[in-house]
């Protein structure tokens, strides 16, 4: 029995497909009877309504659980103390309901970014979070993705629609590592079911096994390919990315998806996964190779009328 945080969300919908693929239980929570349909005569997670400030909800979805990964968190709210309720009080919660109902194992999905706190608020966040998990006392395993695409996403989906323009801007300079969502269920899951010196007390930064990351304009003319076009792909000044952020900001409000916040992280360079913090090829490794599973990807979001 899994019990999932986050499982109505990209990521989550990806580790849910694989664990009823494996046979496993999941229960997951959910804002709204339901959470997400995997289709006719396909096992259906047990659902549990209720959110991260529910501490009845979560007692109820980590009650027999054997692990509990959570995924849930807030990536993008217009202030500190909103990051600091979704993800360090959250975790937090999370945290209590796995000790209160006796489950040891817990998986935590955190972000390349709890590397620097000082940048962006969601770094910050991200880094309680983990401070959270290292003192809970529980046989803990903490993932910290890069760049996550795939099928269903709705953040780098913007630079494939972008791409079918054939302008991609990227930040002025920098590289970054990128996972497939599939590979990476598939190491949440292992984790989950693992235990011991090779995953408790571990920390890993996971990413497609492409040495240095993706040069920002390569990735770019990668992402077009899969599009079926050759792109341009300029680089953005600092001024001009942080005065993008701000027209964001004053034209959608709080539902902006470029903030202040968040091009202070992509001004930053080095978003590459540490080869230090690489899960031992013994344990996992990518399966998916990123032209490929962008190519998938593209071809996903044609089949169901996103591009």
């Amino acid at each position: 029995m899994l019990a999932i945080t986050g499982g109505t969300g990209f990521l989550g919908s990806h580790v849910l497909e694989q664990a009823l693929g494996q046979g496993l239980r999941p229960q997951a929570l959910t804002r709204r009877m339901g959470g997400a349909h995997f289709g006719s005569g396909v096992p259906q997670p047990l659902w549990i309504e209720g959110t991260l400030a529910d501490p009845a909800a979560l007692a109820m979805l980590a009650e027999g659980a054997d692990a509990v990964l959570h995924i849930a968190g807030a990536v993008n709210v217009p202030t500190r103390e909103a990051f600091a309720a979704a993800n360090i009080a959250g975790t937090q919660a999370v945290v209590e309901a796995a000790r209160a109902a006796g489950v040891r194992r817990f998986i935590h999905v955190s972000s390349l970014a709890a590397r620097e706190p000082g940048l962006s608020a969601y770094g910050w966040s991200k880094a309680g979070a983990e401070e959270v998990v290292r003192q809970s006392g529980l046989d803990w395993t903490i993932v910290r993705p890069p760049a996550i695409y795939g099928p269903r996403d709705r953040d780098m989906f913007e630079m494939f629609r972008a791409a079918k323009l054939g302008v991609l801007p990227v930040p002025p300079a920098g590289a970054a590592s990128v996972i497939h969502a599939a590979d990476l269920a598939r190491l949440l899951l292992a984790a989950a079911h693992g235990g011991g010196p090779d995953w408790s007390e571990r920390l890993f930064e996971p990413d497609d096994g492409r040495p240095g990351g993706w040069a920002h304009p390569d990735l770019a003319r990668a992402i077009g390919s899969a599009m079926g076009r050759r792109v341009w792909a300029p680089g953005l000044p600092a001024p001009v990315l942080r005065g993008a952020a701000r027209l964001d900001r004053l034209a959608r409000g709080d539902k902006a998806k470029l903030t202040p916040d968040r091009a202070s992280y992509m001004l930053h360079p080095d978003w590459v996964s540490s080869p230090a913090l690489a899960v031992p090829e013994h344990l996992w490794t990518p399966a998916i190779p990123t032209l490929e599973g962008l190519a998938q990807t593209a071809a996903w979001y044609q089949a169901n009328g996103w591009v």
